[in-house]
C-alpha cells in the first residue's frame, strides 16, 4: 500500500509546523528525527516539515506549486470567513501575496508562509 504526504524544506522545520498546525487546527507531531514535523491531513497523509541535510541543501524557490488549504464557511458569509482565516495567518507570520477575491466557487487569497512559500487560502460556499 502506498501512503500520500507532502514534503516541506524548512530553516525552521518547528516553527513552519506550529504555524500550519494551527492553520490546519491539528497538532503538530514529532517525525523520525528532532528537525522533522508531521501534521496530519484530515482526508489522510501527512504534511512532512523537515530541515535539509546540510550536504543535500534544499534552497527556497518559487514554482507553481503550492499548497491550498480549504474550508467551508461555516455562516454562508465566505467573504467574512476568509478575512477571518487572512487575519489569523498574518497574525502567524504570513505575509499577505494577492488580496482575497471572489470567484465563482468562493473566496480565495494567497500568501507567502512565515519562510516564503506561497499558499492558497480557499473558502468555499456553505
Amino acid at each position: 500500500m502506498i501512503h500520500t504526504s507532502l514534503v516541506l524544506a524548512a530553516d525552521d522545520p518547528a516553527a513552519l509546523a506550529t504555524f500550519y498546525g494551527a492553520l490546519l487546527e491539528v497538532a503538530p507531531q514529532p517525525g523520525l528525527t528532532p528537525s522533522h514535523w508531521r501534521l496530519p491531513w484530515q482526508a489522510g497523509g501527512h504534511l512532512e516539515i523537515y530541515a535539509p541535510s546540510r550536504r543535500r541543501p534544499q534552497p527556497p524557490q518559487q514554482g507553481r506549486l503550492a499548497l491550498c488549504l480549504q474550508r467551508h464557511a461555516q455562516d454562508g458569509d465566505p467573504h467574512a470567513a476568509l478575512l477571518a482565516w487572512l487575519e489569523q495567518a498574518q497574525a502567524l507570520g504570513a505575509a499577505e501575496l494577492d488580496p482575497p477575491r471572489q470567484e465563482s466557487f468562493g473566496m480565495e487569497a494567497w500568501v507567502l508562509d512565515p519562510e516564503g512559500n506561497r499558499v492558497l487560502l480557499l473558502m468555499l460556499k456553505g
